[in-house]
């Protein structure tokens, strides 16, 4: 499950061009978040999307995988991360179509 440095960046860099995006460190990948909400994971040098009906339909070709092993959600997998124009409507899209993030509990 472990991403170099320098794929995480690489798709760091493409993502940001379609607005707010951040990334989490997670056992050895990294959580995708655009706009506070969570759209995917990076694992195994691999851009896994939420199988969301939105991304879908903007992705009706793309692969479908688990992002590690033990997963129970089969995701989008994205080879084409440099399209900025199909990213940036896949991910605001995918950002009307998810919840919002539940607030964090105070300790």
């Amino acid at each position: 499950m472990a991403v170099s440095k320098e794929f995480h960046d690489y798709i760091l860099e493409n993502l940001k061009k379609a607005g707010d995006v951040a990334t989490r460190s997670m056992m050895g990948g990294y959580c995708v978040y655009f706009q506070g909400k969570l759209v995917g994971d990076i694992c195994d040098n691999c851009l896994f999307l939420k199988p969301v009906d939105s991304a879908l339909q903007k992705l009706p070709d793309a692969e479908r995988g688990y992002p590690y092993e033990g997963s129970r959600s089969l995701m989008i997998i994205v080879d084409d991360v440099e399209n900025t124009a199909l990213m940036s409507e896949v991910l605001h899209a995918m950002y009307e179509e998810l919840p919002a993030p539940k607030p964090k509990k105070k300790k």
